[in-house]
């Protein structure tokens, strides 16, 4: 008989479609028999800026939860929501391949950053966009929003939106996904989740990582589960041991290590971007932004990273840097010293 494994999710469009790929994948590589959990997480609930609710882990203490109580065996997140520090009794046990990390523009009438009038109202949920954004064009009226892809999208003025995509949320998709309609002339939403819904059609720029680094993590999805099950000889294991994409983790162990020892949190305007060369060398980007746009820290470092462990010395390093050169200075974070 194929063992039978139950992957959490939340239940939004974008977080089943990313689950779904994962349950396929899994039960390609070995005899499972996958069923999806949906599980409702603070993040979900709750219409109020993200930084408002803790920041980083609204959306994964419930996955969590649901994964030590054993009502899930697998938990399926978006890697940039989840918190640096390792949950006791669980392990990210495979890190698929990323897709695209960069930040996209979705905005009226085919616009561009560059060609947005001023005043403009663009919106985004992220201090690290925000920041950004503010960074390279002052004259933006950069506007907080929540909710799912696509609500965001409706909210831009005269964007189509396909008949497919334009049914109601689900019920369980949580208070964020109410909100007003064509009140904003731009979105920045990643380009990953775009491209995983199908909506690829309604960017209009995609952003240079020079211009707006993205988040750590972002592009990438970890699959979490149980220590136990990880280090069991099991089919699950297995096809676990399988998915994982050594060049994935350890681009994104590096950028959160970048997060980690800055003690930055979603509120904290941080952008790292890890990826390797022809060479086989990581190459690791960080940026840190003043919230109101008016000073940006940028670093780069490189180096062989032939494990986890090199990858996360990489990117403490390109961190430290930027303590010792007045990031502090710029942005709510916990490192000083």
């Amino acid at each position: 008989m194929p063992q039978t494994v139950r992957v959490g999710t939340r239940a939004s469009t974008l977080a089943l479609t990313q689950t779904g790929h994962v349950a396929d994948a899994l039960a390609a590589l070995a005899d499972l028999d996958v069923e999806t959990v949906r599980v409702r997480t603070e993040g979900d609930r709750v219409a109020a800026p993200l930084a408002s609710l803790g920041g980083t882990g609204v959306f994964v203490t419930a996955l969590r939860d649901a994964l030590l109580a054993g009502r899930c065996d697998v938990a399926v997140h978006s890697l940039k929501d989840l918190p640096t520090q390792p949950a006791p009794g669980l392990t990210v046990a495979a890190v698929p391949p990323r897709a695209d990390p960069r930040d996209a523009l979705c905005a009226r009438d085919g616009l561009t950053l560059a060609t947005l009038p001023p005043g403009a109202r663009v919106g985004t949920g992220s201090p690290r966009r925000a920041a950004q954004l503010r960074a390279a064009r002052p004259d933006l009226d950069v506007v907080d929003v929540r909710g799912n892809v696509e609500t965001r999208l409706r909210r831009v003025r005269g964007l189509v939106v396909t008949p497919a995509s334009d049914a109601p949320p689900a019920p369980d998709a949580g208070a964020a996904a109410a909100g007003p309609r064509g009140d904003l002339d731009a979105v920045v939403l990643a380009a990953a989740g775009l491209g995983r819904l199908g909506r690829l059609d309604a960017v209009t720029q995609l952003f240079d990582p020079d211009l707006l680094a993205p988040a750590p993590g972002q592009g990438a999805l970890a699959v979490e589960v149980r220590t136990a099950d990880a280090d069991a000889a099991s089919p699950l294991a297995q096809a676990l041991r399988t998915l994982d994409h050594a060049p994935t983790r350890r681009a994104v162990v590096a950028e959160r290590a970048v997060l980690a020892r800055l003690e930055a949190g979603c509120a904290a305007p941080v952008g790292a971007w890890g990826r390797f060369d022809d060479a086989g060398t990581l190459v690791l980007d960080a940026v840190v932004c003043a919230t109101d746009g008016t000073r940006v820290l940028r670093r780069s470092t490189s180096g062989p990273a032939p494990d986890d462990s090199a990858a996360h010395a990489l990117g403490v390093a390109l961190a430290q840097q930027l303590v010792d050169d007045g990031a502090a200075d710029l942005a709510p974070l916990g490192a000083s010293s």
